[in-house]
């Protein structure tokens, strides 16, 4: 079986192999998965890929697995307690 052909990006990082072989350019309908790329992508603005790619697991934790209507009702105590995780990107 030939190797996958990888985008140059993709390369040098075995998180982002798995992400470029499994989720990036795979076409999505799902509503968490909607959400996760949403907010994954609003937080890389002006940052890295790789830099995002390796705090996911901090937004998954975070989020509540990407459960937007979990999110929506979240209290002044769970914003605050955001602003000050370490596992995410906060701005």
């Amino acid at each position: 079986m030939p190797e996958k052909t990888r985008c140059d990006w993709s390369t040098h990082d075995p998180e982002m192999v798995a992400y470029h072989d499994q989720v990036w350019g795979v076409p999505q309908r799902d509503d968490r998965a909607l959400f996760e790329f949403l907010t994954l992508e609003g937080a890389q603005a002006g940052l890295s890929w790789s830099t995002i790619l390796h705090k996911r697991k901090g937004y998954l934790k975070a989020f509540e697995n990407f459960d937007a209507s979990v999110v929506a009702n979240y209290d002044e105590a769970k914003i605050a307690g955001l602003l000050a995780d370490p596992g995410i990107i906060r701005n």
